[in-house]
């Protein structure tokens, strides 16, 4: 190899820039670039075209969750967050943060849960199973309350694992919290009509002397709302509608099969009405049928006199042994009232 050769491999071997521009010059063309984009990045941040966010990694058991949270924490469970559990053990870690806030004057704990409690539960099962390493990642911010409440509104509304009641319950709560009552200054704020609002307000409404009848209120939507609330006026319905409620809840408690939302709320609007029937009970001896709602026949009445009613049971007739006790039920109301 020639000495000239010689000279240029080892001027490769030293990395020596061989380009024709000189070294300094182009140092300080590098050293130019990085000062300008430090300075377009501030100039950004200082105009808010940046928003910068303070994400931490922190033990979930220093976390509570906020007393507003629109999330019923005590309902999580494993089958719940399944979806979680499974995708932060393929990840190694937790990819969206919750947001929080700082607490003080708790020695329990450094910050309150507004959104994640699903996160949360997640991070805190997956290390009492295997996975202590694993923190809860957070978002923290500085807001006040019902700032907290729409943040955590936004970011839940469109969640399917989040349920409609738990949902109404937490817009009931904070209309008097945060809206003095005034439904419509809520509907403005959280950018909703208030006919929209209004079906939450009424599932969240609903007396638990009327709910116990389901075996799960948790599962009742916006859409039953609207049919459970018909049976609540006049006090009369209302009346029959919480003693059946009692009656299906009794029964299931002893053992008898849980019906779905859509056959609670079927049995519930027979009970408050009287089944249809061909006529009333006549004191002329004359033989009349009561129906069930759905035309099977349920009971004849032989007979109304001074003495009482004389009745047969049509047990072959295709009625239900419910639709028979609603029907003397209806009996017992028209000529036995309370």
């Amino acid at each position: 190899m020639s000495r000239k050769n010689s000279g240029f491999a080892a001027d490769l071997a030293a990395g020596i820039d061989l380009s024709d521009e000189p070294a300094p010059q182009r140092r300080t063309g590098i050293a130019s670039n990085v000062l300008t984009g430090r300075s377009n990045r501030l100039s950004d941040l200082a105009s808010g075209a940046i928003v910068t966010r303070t994400h931490e990694l922190v033990d979930p058991a220093r976390c509570r969750m906020w007393a507003g949270h629109n999330r019923d924490y005590a309902l999580l469970t494993e089958e719940r967050c399944a979806d979680l559990i499974e995708s932060m053990k393929a990840q190694g870690r937790q990819e969206m943060p919750a947001i929080v806030r700082r607490v003080s004057g708790d020695a329990d704990f450094d910050f309150e849960v507004i959104c994640g409690a699903r996160r949360h539960w997640t991070i805190s099962w997956l290390r009492s199973h295997n996975y202590p390493d694993f923190k809860f990642l957070v978002d923290v911010r500085e807001i006040g309350d019902e700032e907290a409440f729409r943040l955590a509104d936004i970011e839940n509304r469109a969640r399917d694992d989040l349920t409609d009641l738990e949902r109404a319950r937490d817009y009931l709560r904070a209309l008097d919290l945060y809206y003095d009552g005034r439904q419509r200054t809520m509907a403005e704020r959280l950018n909703v009509s208030e006919s929209w609002l209004t079906r939450y307000l009424d599932l969240a409404r609903l007396p638990a002397e009327l709910t116990r009848a389901f075996a799960n209120p948790q599962e009742l939507g916006v859409r039953n709302a609207i049919a459970l609330k018909a049976l609540l006026k006049p006090d009369d319905r209302k009346a029959r509608a919480f003693a059946e409620a009692a009656r299906i809840a009794e029964a299931r408690d002893a053992g008898a099969e849980a019906q779905s939302i859509l056959e609670v709320i079927k049995t519930l609007s027979l009970a408050v009405d009287a089944p249809k029937k061909t006529g009333s009970p006549k004191k002329t001896g004359k033989a009349e049928t009561v129906s069930s709602a759905g035309g099977k026949p349920v009971l004849r009445i032989e007979g109304a006199d001074r003495k009482g009613i004389r009745l047969t049971l049509l047990n072959k007739g295709g009625a239900t042994r419910q639709d028979a006790e609603q029907a003397i039920r209806a009996l017992l109301d028209q000529h036995w009232p309370q």
